[in-house]
């Protein structure tokens, strides 16, 4: 069962100016497309051929596979991340979601100071996240491919902070691209929705 290139869940020019049409191109038919094909190639023939995506990215993680996890991981997080997006998203939560980040967070404003800290501050390569972890929610970050999915804990939103993400629209101010992505394009429902389910 080869692993298939999910479509985008918006039109290409749907998050126009926040992140262009051509940023969406390149990213996602160009670095996630490549992704797809590496891991289909990677698992041809192997034990992991009719294993679902996580499963694929569970195990080649545990098992030290490397290239089949950083390809695997990569397609499961980008599909995650272009859920993650919406037009005309950003704003703030409501009801459960909204009461548990004043919670465990203090308020929704020192949870964005958390995840824009962390969405600076991940050198390199790689991914902030909005996670479920033991009952609490908290804010992380993982290098190149990695994703909470393998420590255990429930991903409700992610922001790719590779630099094919955002050097078409932002060049190299990445600060710039994480505060536009909680302003303006970040999907609380798509949030909602995963951590109704953890």
């Amino acid at each position: 069962m080869a692993i298939e290139l999910a479509p985008l869940p918006f039109d290409y020019s749907a998050l126009d100016p926040k992140m262009s049409k051509s940023t969406l191109e390149f990213h996602h038919d160009k670095h996630h497309a490549a992704y797809v094909t590496n891991l289909n190639k990677l698992i041809e023939g192997t034990e992991l051929a009719d294993k679902s995506l996580e499963e694929i990215v569970v195990t080649s993680f545990k098992e030290g596979k490397t290239p089949i996890f950083n390809n695997a991981g990569q397609v499961w997080n980008h599909n995650f991340f272009w859920q993650s997006l919406k037009p005309g998203g950003g704003g703030t939560p409501t009801g459960a979601l909204a009461d548990k980040i004043n919670a465990d967070f203090g308020s929704f404003d020192k949870f964005k100071e958390e995840f824009k800290t962390a969405a600076t501050t991940q050198f390199g390569s790689g991914w902030a996240w909005l996670v479920v972890d033991n009952g609490t929610l908290k804010v992380t970050k993982t290098p190149n491919a990695e994703n909470p999915v393998v420590h255990g804990q429930t991903p409700l939103l992610t922001l790719d902070v590779w630099e094919h993400a955002y050097y078409l629209d932002y060049q190299n101010k990445r600060p710039d691209f994480i505060t536009t992505y909680l302003e303006s394009l970040v999907n609380w429902d798509f949030a909602a929705e995963n951590f109704s389910k953890a």
